[in-house]
C-alpha cells in the first residue's frame, strides 16, 4: 500500500522558515517525480514544486528563490524548505507523484501570521 506522510507545518511569522517532510512507501520512489502541492480554503490545490527522479526541479512562480524541494532516496522522502514565508503561503501542503496519481495524505498545515 501506498502511505504519504506529511509533517513539518506549524504557525510561523512571516519572513521565517520552515522545513516540510513527506515520508513514502509502497512504491519506487527513487524513480518516480514527485511533487508538493498546497491547498488554501476556498482555493484549488496547486503544484507548488516538484523533482524528478535525477533532481532537476521545477518551482511555480509564488514560491520562485524561496522555497526548495529536495529528496533523499535512501529514506523514501522529499522534503521543502521555505524560508522568506509570507501570509499568502498559509495553505495545507500536501506531496505525491507530480501526476497526482496517489490517494492524498492528510497533508501539514503551514500558517504565516501578518
Amino acid at each position: 500500500q501506498v502511505q504519504l506522510v506529511e509533517s513539518g507545518g506549524s504557525l510561523v511569522q512571516a519572513g521565517g522558515s520552515l522545513r516540510l517532510s513527506c515520508a513514502t512507501s509502497g512504491f519506487m520512489f527513487r524513480i518516480n517525480h514527485m511533487g508538493w502541492f498546497r491547498q488554501a480554503p476556498g482555493k484549488q490545490r496547486e503544484l507548488v514544486a516538484d523533482i524528478s527522479s535525477s533532481g532537476t526541479t521545477n518551482y511555480a512562480d509564488s514560491v520562485k528563490g524561496r522555497f526548495t524541494i529536495s529528496r533523499d532516496n535512501a529514506e523514501n522522502t522529499v522534503y521543502l524548505q521555505m524560508n522568506s514565508l509570507k501570509p499568502e503561503d498559509t495553505a495545507v501542503y500536501y506531496c505525491n507523484l507530480r501526476t497526482r496519481l496517489f490517494d492524498w495524505g492528510q497533508g501539514t498545515q503551514v500558517t504565516v501570521s501578518s
